[in-house]
């Protein structure tokens, strides 16, 4: 059991476009998909020209409220735990998995979002998936969901085609299901062919929860982690083919067609007003490297970031900038775009002050609630930069339209170069972070690095949790 005691409530928050005391709070459905580059959605200026439009992610963004700034942490385990906790995933010991196996994830020690809207009355349920713990005691019903269905990751359907694996007769990966105060159960291997099928069971379930969960009191909170756009590319049966665009056009219209079929459901239960939708992703596009003798020819395409540079695994805006649209009707102004700092951290406490929840003190904290930002009533994000980093080291800081860099690796398999000198990018003038401007506007360094040292300086006071941290946790006493 998670103690109330490590809570501090920061009490309801009245808005004028907002929830105000009394009212109803709304329900919350977050969709976040599996390294999905910035330049995928027709909102970002992808969907047709990548081979299918993506109507149904375009309406979110129509309906409310699109970021072109929103941020993550460069890799998928991290980038999670992040979202969850509100922390950057080296303070939860999640800026890796430990090589070595065992217990990996989060401790009990960690409050997470669903935890926290659990608290304030909320009836929660994850599909997807997780990557935060993948053992009892860390699955997603021991964090805060009342029910999960999902995997821990998905290159592991490819171990399931070489001959090597097979040979040694090795236990296949697992769908894994469960409920809250119960044991995890096995649903059914995770192999090549539920690879391609997956998304659309998710999509069944989550829908499933809402219509099962729309005629209760309580409100509802889904975590819907799709499986798309995560090596290997393989779209269902009914979706191959269907563009005639190639695979990848396939698994964008799949994708497009599922999230469509959910904000339907919603809209269908007559949800739609008191609804939260919110869209994103954990990484940006993948940097496809596969080919092997022991392993069966692999369907996969290259992911784009759009006009940023990079992939996943490394610190260049097109791992950290991802796609994000926010959908609250009535309350989230229609067609509004910003291009301010916002990090996924910040949705932890931003949904902690729309329906009351709670944010504890105990710890090193990072989200900013960007609630004022977000339903139109301040034109500026409440974050003005992000630490990059890259698994345990930091790679630079970017502070407004400038980033201050330390470190850099162009792919996941590419050499670190490190700078004595950091190099300065303008975003503005240089999305592809190909041009050093130190020398002319050293100012931004003098200003971005600061806030570094600050960032340094809470370790002291809140240490990180090692990686591989078993359970029971309880931070060092200061």
């Amino acid at each position: 059991m998670k103690r109330l005691s490590q809570m501090i409530a920061v009490g309801v928050m009245v808005f004028s476009a907002g929830v105000a005391v009394g009212q109803e709070r709304p329900n919350i459905v977050l969709i976040n998909l599996d390294n999905f580059g910035w330049g995928e959605p027709g909102f970002n200026g992808g969907g047709i020209i990548r081979g299918a439009a993506t109507p149904a992610m375009d309406a979110l963004a129509e309906e409310g409220m699109r970021l072109t700034n929103f941020n993550v942490e460069a890799q998928c385990t991290p980038s999670r735990a992040a979202l969850m906790t509100g922390r950057y995933g080296i303070r939860s010991g999640n800026h890796t998995i430990p090589v070595a196996g065992g217990v990996y994830g989060m401790t009990q020690w960690e409050i997470t979002m669903a935890e926290m809207l659990k608290d304030a009355g909320y009836s929660t349920a994850m599909y997807g998936k997780w990557h935060l713990g993948w053992s009892e005691g860390r699955y997603p019903k021991d964090q805060g969901f009342d029910e999960f269905y999902g995997v821990e990751s998905t290159d592991q359907t490819m171990w399931t085609t070489q001959g090597r694996w097979q040979a040694l007769g090795l236990e296949p990966p697992h769908v894994m299901t469960g409920v809250a105060g119960q044991d995890a159960t096995i649903a059914r291997e995770y192999d090549m062919e539920y690879r391609a099928l997956i998304d659309g069971d998710l999509t069944d379930k989550a829908i499933d929860f809402i219509q099962r969960k729309s005629g209760e009191d309580a409100p509802f909170f889904v975590y819907f982690a799709l499986t798309a756009t995560h090596t290997p590319v393989i779209p269902d049966p009914d979706f191959d083919g269907a563009t005639g665009k190639g695979i990848w056009a396939d698994l964008l219209h799949q994708t497009d067609s599922y999230i469509g079929h959910l904000t339907a459901a919603i809209d269908d239960a007559g949800l739609t007003d008191n609804t939260i939708v919110i869209f994103t992703a954990d990484n940006g596009p993948e940097a496809v490297n596969v080919g092997s003798n022991d392993i069966a020819p692999m369907p996969h395409a290259q992911g784009t970031p759009g006009p940023w540079r990079g992939t996943l695994f490394t610190p260049f805006e097109g791992s950290l900038r991802v796609p994000f649209a926010i959908r609250w009707p009535g309350k989230i102004p229609a067609g509004s775009v910003s291009n301010e700092i916002v990090h996924q951290m910040d949705l932890y406490p931003t949904l902690a002050a729309i329906v009351g929840g709670n944010v504890p003190d105990d710890r090193a904290f990072d989200g900013v609630d960007q609630s004022a930002f977000i339903l139109g009533q301040q034109e500026n994000s409440n974050r003005d930069h992000v630490i990059v980093y890259m698994g345990e080291e930091i790679y630079g800081v970017k502070w407004t339209d400038w980033k201050v860099m330390f470190k850099e690796n162009e792919t996941v398999y590419a050499d670190t170069k490190s700078y004595s000198t950091p190099r300065v990018y303008d975003l503005i003038n240089d999305p592809g972070e190909r041009k050093d401007v130190l020398l002319v506007y050293t100012w931004a360094a003098e200003q971005a690095l600061p806030l570094l040292g600050a960032h340094l300086a809470t370790f002291k006071e809140y240490p990180a949790i090692p990686p591989g941290q078993p359970d029971p946790y309880q931070p060092p006493q200061q």
